[in-house]
């Protein structure tokens, strides 16, 4: 209390303002808060994946994010990353041991052979279904659908094939029964299957060797078939040869024949013609005229000419009358 005629005194509250130190903290913890809000509300998916919204307000947006830089809503938006370039799945031998899930096909053949096989299969996610792939499997879609699948569509692909044709002439078929029904369960489930290689196909040693044993002597049917069919071509062949000369000997005997025909048919009509046939095969040598040409007469020039020369020689004497042929 005061008494009176002293002067009053007001208490002032105590006020403490921030030093210029600590107000340099708070603007830097306001700077680190608003980069952190930044950051989450900042995404970049990387080359080769997909990027899968997922909302806690309204869930899987349908719409996935590619490759980029992506705004999205700070601490309610949350991106998963699934990679989409070529995957494979490798199911054989040397991955694990036989009982373990990345070991070898077992299967069975068509006759009920134990067959092995190695298989390899190369996928990738399908980028426009990602957000169902995420929905519906979620990141263990290896586990899930890709490796129990592989295992029994391989099985039910060699089922169909005996052991024999399997390991030597049908190997491509089998790929490709196995590749049909994968693409089908793979488009299913929002996958793309790239391609199905058998690395390797094995069975028992005695049945490989059997089955050796029963190819080789196809083999050797197969080449006797063959001489079996050269030998009756090269029959096939000398007959139609034969039969060629044949005709060749008959067109020619007409043709002969023809000859003679024509030919007699001109000596004939052509009496002269016999007697200068008969003169060439007397004396081929001689040389001879016949005058007229309507009579018979045979006149020997190189005779004549001797004839000629010795009347110039010696005296001429009577000639002898000439004679006519009978």
């Amino acid at each position: 209390m005061t008494t009176p005629g002293q002067p009053r005194t007001v208490n002032m509250p105590n006020m403490n303002f921030p030093s210029p130190g600590r107000r340099l903290w708070v603007v830097l913890l306001a700077a680190l808060a608003l980069l952190y809000v930044v950051s989450q509300s900042v995404k970049v998916v990387p080359a080769g994946f997909v990027g899968v919204v997922f909302s806690s307000l309204s869930g899987v947006k349908p719409t996935p994010l590619q490759e980029g830089l992506h705004f999205v809503l700070p601490f309610v938006d949350h991106v998963n990353l699934y990679d989409a370039r070529l995957q494979e799945v490798t199911l054989a031998h040397d991955a694990a041991s036989s009982s373990d899930a990345e070991g070898a096909i077992r299967a069975r053949s068509k006759e009920g052979l134990d067959i092995t096989a190695d298989v390899t299969v190369q996928f990738r996610v399908d980028r426009t279904k990602a957000a169902i792939l995420h929905k519906q499997l979620g990141r263990n879609y290896l586990q899930t659908v890709i490796r129990p699948q592989v295992r029994s569509k391989v099985r039910d692909a060699i089922g169909q094939f005996n052991a024999a044709d399997i390991i030597s002439t049908k190997r491509q078929e089998v790929e490709a029964s196995i590749t049909t029904a994968l693409k089908e369960v793979f488009s299913r489930n929002s996958l793309i299957l790239d391609s199905v290689l058998l690395r390797e196909l094995r069975i028992p040693d005695s049945i490989a060797k059997a089955i050796e044993e029963k190819q080789a002597a196809e083999q050797q049917v197969a080449v006797e078939r063959n001489r079996l069919q050269q030998a009756s071509i090269t029959a096939q062949r000398a007959v139609v040869d034969a039969q060629g000369k044949a005709k060749a000997a008959i067109e020619q005997a007409k043709g002969e024949a023809e000859a003679l025909s024509l030919r007699g048919k001109a000596l004939r009509e052509n009496p002269q013609l016999i007697q200068l046939t008969v003169a060439e095969k007397l004396a081929p040598t001689i040389q001879t005229v016949m005058l007229p040409s309507t009579g018979n007469f045979l006149l020997d020039l190189k005779s004549l000419g001797n004839v000629t020369g010795t009347s110039a020689a010696t005296p001429a004497s009577t000639p002898a009358p000439a004679r006519t042929a009978p």
